[in-house]
């Protein structure tokens, strides 16, 4: 067994333990059935983690994603999201190639629960990298993938006043035309967060362009719960 391969055996046998499967059966019918679950909620799973990364430290560098995929590989969500957690944690250690492996991740067992948390990981990667923004969130619009197309869109989000807003803007108008729930809200999602600290563009935005529905709603939400 690979040192890689034993990392994530052992937390899968501390999850497995822990698990409790009258709680598995919701989280799954939360996620359409979609997944597997040991029926950790998060914060025993973040708990078991936190204390996994305690004793026995993060895989070393070359086992990284090797452990990650392992843990993608695995039908429960929990080891999922430890992925995800583990990946998270020793991002900043990471050259801007890291961010095809991001990209891996987010086409990878996709849905918003963890494409959004992904999503945000590029944000962070970006900001180290700023270079990769435009390319690589190009490369993602042209995809046609609805998972990669959601995270160019929201993996600005918590740029605040530093957001490419041209760029943002731009996205969410090659996707205007789509029925896709996801890019509608996300859309709408990345909109309200920037209308914080910019919300006179984002309504002259909404305004000036034929947007759906979701999108104008959850775009506006921040908004117009200030005009209350």
């Amino acid at each position: 067994m690979s040192t890689s391969q034993a990392y994530y055996k052992d937390i899968h046998n501390a999850f497995q333990a822990a698990g409790r499967p009258e709680i598995a059966e919701g989280q799954a019918r939360y996620l359409r059935d979609q997944f597997e679950f040991f029926g950790l909620k998060m914060p025993a799973w973040t708990a078991i983690a936190k204390d996994y990364f305690k004793t026995k430290g993060f895989p070393p560098p070359e086992d990284l994603i090797p452990v990650v995929r392992l843990c993608l590989e695995d039908d429960h969500r929990e080891l999922h999201y430890f992925g995800i957690e583990l990946t998270q944690r020793q991002l900043k250690k990471q050259s801007a190639e890291f961010i095809n492996f991001l990209e891996e991740l987010i086409i990878t067992r996709s849905w918003w629960d963890t494409v959004d948390w992904i999503a945000k990981l590029a944000g962070i990667h970006f900001k180290r990298f700023p270079e990769l923004l435009r390319p690589v969130t190009r490369r993602w619009m042209d995809s046609e993938n609805i998972w990669l197309q959601r995270s160019a869109i929201i993996c600005q989000r918590f740029y605040k006043r530093e957001t490419d807003a041209e760029l943002l803007f731009s996205y969410i108008l090659e996707v205007a035309d789509s029925k896709e729930f996801f890019l509608q809200k996300g859309a709408g999602w990345a909109l309200r967060e920037y209308s914080k600290v910019a919300p006179n563009e984002v309504t002259q935005f909404i305004a000036s362009h034929q947007l759906p529905p979701l999108t104008v709603r959850e775009g506006m939400k921040w908004i117009r719960k200030q005009e209350k």
